[in-house]
């Protein structure tokens, strides 16, 4: 529990100062101008007063207990205070100063030593590297940010200092409030995990958002998120999405970013919103803060102009929403209380005169429809639009239901009269319809994910023993790399259909063994150093005679000697030749933070051009890789187009888990993949032809 830290009774700010100029004088005047009721000490050994009062030699000096400590001294000196801190029973730390991890080797070791000083007293640490930690309903502002944000139920972490300055800037602005706002920086002990835990079970607070930067451990991250979100919405924006954004995290913060496509599977399993931008943050968590939550996808529009109203009836589609069909009753209303030139179905468009009587008047009507789950108020300033009292109007029907109300007052000069209405009333609002339209989305993903039951990862009864003693043979001949060849036994151990197939060491083997299969037959090289065998033409379809099976062998020998010279040479791969199937391909990448990454596309050079894939982290539930399936873009491909049969949608999602189930069982399978595995038609399973795979 994290209790001394958000609700101390006492706080001593190390390293607090008279100079206005120093983060110490500003740390302790947030303090006190937040209206902390505790008691404060300053300490500083060359001050006998700061702010009007009495400042310590040493926190030891303190008469009376010390719940928490807030440093702001130069680095080489922390890990002294800190233990006088520990002795002092201080029970946590805020660690504003800078240069440790982030600034070498030499502060990594520095961080290293606050680590075992808190670990030996039982001290929970925040940072370092910091802004620092607000809690508007003790209240306690320890930082050094420029005022306090409102009281509120949203809390806020960021491993971003900076950030937390800007968005706290912008809270104060429009009247956004929080419950806690925490800077990580570091996060050397106090983490997204430690706060998802408190913040999940925290009755101040009923939205969590997040800029994260990275996780340390990514398997406890999506525990703690799913735990956290099965009560309350939690709702991330994730940096580092590309390369060099990534790069840009490690030397920031020294953390390690993980793979955007793993941070994508985690959240989505963890029920996790990932926020494209900080906007987007906002426009949700405000949603979610303020109104109730949506209960179905219908959304009805009311606007005194046509054009944003299909911007905001285009926006729907991409959200997973739809535009609500009124009923027959609610149009006949309409109809009464609306001019006869207004348009009475969904979008309903009042006329660009409409005052405020006749917005309430539809507004007030459409609401009371049952068939729609939330609404969107369109104002665009023209000359008879009342702008306050619109809001007004807003505010008061959306304190009377239990459903969504969200404003869109187009503009800014004349709109803001009314938007300040709204955001001191607790009315989301946005200044165009497409933002508002994605809050409702998230809105409705976040309860589709809720509302969805909660089941375990499915596991399979298969052979373990078989591949942990191919893999010890593997690690006994000094290899790292599985190929085809080799690899049937772990997809046959694991429950995969694979073809017939056998290695011939020569090329009267190869045709024994085409005998015993029956032509055609497919022919690979056969080589523990030739893992992908496309790329030196090491595959040879529909070979369907004796003379032709010798004169594949001879070929692909020579290939694989011409490309590859050192490579050993088993010989070739004799394979049964399947047809009429469709190609995906599943495969894994052992991910830094998250562990095993379970990727789903259509196989083939589908893969490899449109790169349509999707990713989960394993193990997963039957009904994560049934979304995982459902998620490609090509998805329709596999339900049968054009005549077309459709495949065995079950047999891929089989074979998924069953992948997920192999590189949970060993986690010294670093990558794999199987490329094809051809899917039959419904009910007729799927063929694991090709499968390379890698050890750590």
């Amino acid at each position: 529990m994290l209790e001394k830290l958000f609700h101390p009774s006492s706080v001593a700010v190390i390293g607090a100062s008279s100079n206005p100029g120093k983060l110490g004088h500003q740390v302790l005047a947030n303090l006190i101008a937040s209206g902390f009721g505790g008691a404060l000490y300053p300490v500083n050994p060359k001050a006998d007063e700061i702010l009007g009062l009495e400042a310590y030699g040493s926190v030891t000096d303190i008469p009376g207990p010390v719940d928490l400590v807030v440093v702001v001294i130069p680095n080489k000196f922390v890990a002294d205070v800190l233990d006088e801190s520990g002795r002092k029973g201080v029970k946590a730390a805020i660690i504003i100063t800078a240069g440790f991890r982030e600034a070498g080797p030499e502060g990594v070791a520095m961080e290293q030593d606050l680590l075992r000083v808190a670990e030996q007293y039982g001290m929970r640490l925040v940072g370092p590297n910091c802004l620092g930690v607000i809690d508007t309903h003790t209240p306690m502002n320890a930082s050094f940010a420029a005022g306090t944000p409102e009281p509120g139920s949203i809390a806020f972490m960021s491993q971003s200092g900076a950030l937390c300055t800007a968005i706290l800037d912008f809270a104060l602005a429009e009247h956004i409030g929080f419950s806690q706002f925490v800077s990580l920086g570091n996060k050397a002990d106090v983490d997204d995990v430690a706060l998802l835990d408190v913040w999940g079970d925290d009755p101040t607070t009923n939205v969590i958002i997040a800029y994260v930067e990275g996780v340390s451990d990514g398997a406890k991250f999506i525990e703690a998120a799913r735990t956290a979100a099965s009560k309350k919405p939690v709702i991330a924006v994730k940096s580092g999405r590309t390369a060099s954004g990534s790069k840009a995290v490690s030397s920031h913060t020294g953390s390690l970013a993980g793979s955007d496509a793993a941070y994508d599977a985690a959240f989505s399993q963890a029920g996790v919103l990932r926020a494209n931008s900080v906007q987007d943050l906002f426009d949700w968590s405000t949603a979610f803060a303020y109104q109730p939550l949506i209960k179905g996808n219908r959304v009805a529009i009311v606007t005194n102009a046509g054009g944003p109203g299909v911007m905001a009836t285009d926006a729907l589609e991409r959200n997973g929403l739809v535009l609500a069909s009124l009923q027959p009753e609610t149009e006949e209303r309409l109809a009464e209380v609306l001019p006869a030139a207004a348009n009475i179905h969904n979008p309903v468009d009042v006329l660009g005169d409409a005052r405020a009587d006749r917005y309430t008047a539809a507004l007030e009507v459409v609401v009371a429809d049952p068939g729609v789950d939330g609404v969107v108020v369109i104002v665009t300033p023209q000359t008879t639009t009342e702008i306050e009292k619109t809001a007004e109007a807003l505010v008061r029907e959306s304190e009377k239901v239990d459903k969504p109300l969200l404003g869109c007052w187009m503009g800014s000069k004349e709109a803001s009269r009314g938007t300040q209405i709204l955001a001191k009333n607790k009315v989301p609002n946005y200044p165009f319809p497409e933002r508002a339209i994605g809050a409702l989305g998230a809105m409705l993903r976040y309860r589709t994910w809720r509302d969805t039951p909660v089941t375990t990862a499915e596991t399979f009864d298969v052979d373990k023993v078989s591949v942990e003693e191919l893999l010890n043979e593997v690690r006994a001949d000094g290899r790292t790399a599985i190929g085809d060849a080799e690899a049937q036994t772990i997809l046959q151990a694991y429950g995969f259909t694979t073809p017939k197939s056998a290695v011939a060491p020569t090329p009267d083997e190869a045709v024994k063994v085409c005998a015993e299969i029956g032509y055609p037959v497919v022919a690979k090289i056969a080589s523990p150093d030739i893992l992908h065998k496309s790329d030196v033409g090491g595959i040879i379809v529909g070979v369907d005679s004796d003379e032709a099976m010798r004169e594949a062998f001879d070929t692909l020998i020579e290939r694989a000697k011409e490309h590859q010279p050192d490579a050993t040479l088993w010989g070739v791969q004799v394979q049964e030749m399947v047809s009429d199937a469709r190609e995906v391909i599943i495969g894994m990448n052992r991910d830094p933070q998250f562990g095993p990454l379970v990727m789903f596309g259509l196989g083939g050079i589908y893969v490899e051009v449109l790169k349509d894939v999707t990713f989960r982290v394993a193990p997963m539930t039957r009904t994560q890789a049934e979304e995982m399936v459902r998620s490609i873009r090509s998805f329709k491909l596999l339900t049968g187009v054009r005549g077309q049969a459709a495949s065995d949608l079950d047999a891929v999602v089989d074979a998924i888990l069953r992948i997920a189930q192999l590189v949970t069982d060993f986690p010294a399978i670093s990558e794999l993949d199987i490329n094809p595995l051809l899917v039959r038609e419904e009910g007729e399973g799927a063929v694991a032809v090709d499968m390379r795979l890698v050890l750590d």
